[in-house]
């Protein structure tokens, strides 16, 4: 479905909505994340289900919303293969712009050996972004909070995709659920498009009960951690190692499939 198709779905016409203001309280930046894939088809069942529960997030009148992503990584590829090999403690770069909202920030997230993601960021002039340009705040900002230095981050992977924001009735948990992947690497050249597969986080303070959780575990979804960052370089990058990921691979192929 594109997002002319998300945003005309019968569902949202019954779904209550929340504003972006109203969001502040569900910021979560320092939270737990359940990542989830599975195939486009269960869209319309999900939401539906979810309808007693979950606010749908609307901005500029629109239930659907598009990103587009830069991540940053080093020539060698540092914080991709820590990923690749298990490191429990590691960390993501990145340009984020909101299309819809036309603002752009310079964001770093860190994991921890305990599942708990933290998110800081700066808001950054949208011709940075534009130009893949770290300016001296961003540079300022990524050697205060990690071990990299500027000059060595380059750019790696966009990663363009609409997304679905879900908050449930007791505003605790916030659930996105990502559409319409393209990953095009700033290195390779090379592109790819997921519009069969779609990506869902549940973001929490902590590991606690949630409706989502047990309607995702009735349809038979099961989580899988899987970042768009890696997956959008295994797929557009020969040269990255790809050993760890081959059996998550598999499963997308897999999913492709209704």
């Amino acid at each position: 479905m594109n997002r002319e198709e998300l945003a005309k779905l019968p569902v949202w016409n019954s779904m209550s909505t929340i504003t972006l203001s109203d969001m502040n309280d569900v910021k979560l930046m320092n939270r737990i994340d359940t990542k989830y894939l599975t195939n486009v088809g269960l869209l319309p069942v999900i939401l539906q289900k979810s309808l007693d529960n979950y606010k749908v997030q609307i901005i500029n009148g629109s239930p659907v919303s598009s990103y587009d992503t830069i991540y940053f990584d080093t020539d060698s590829l540092d914080m991709y293969n820590c990923h690749h090999n298990k490191i429990l403690f590691r960390k993501k770069i990145r340009m984020r712009e909101y299309l819809d909202s036309s603002i752009s920030f310079f964001e770093i997230k860190h994991k921890n050996n305990r599942g708990r993601v933290k998110k800081r960021r700066i808001e950054i002039p949208l011709q940075d972004f534009e130009m893949e340009n770290l300016n001296s705040d961003a540079i300022t900002f990524v050697e205060g909070q990690t071990q990299y230095k500027g000059a060595s981050l380059v750019p790696q992977v966009h990663t363009i995709f609409d997304r679905i924001t879900l908050v449930n009735n007791q505003k605790t948990e916030r659930l996105t659920i990502d559409l319409n992947l393209r990953f095009e690497n700033s290195q390779t050249g090379n592109s790819v498009e997921l519009p069969e597969i779609m990506i869902i986080e549940l973001k929490q303070d902590g590991y606690k009960q949630s409706f989502m959780k047990e309607l995702l575990r009735d349809l038979r979804v099961k989580p899988r951690s899987m970042s768009k960052y890696c997956l959008g370089t295994v797929l557009t990058n020969p040269n990255a190692k790809s050993n760890g990921f081959k059996k998550k691979l598999r499963f997308i192929n897999k999913i492709k499939q209704p």
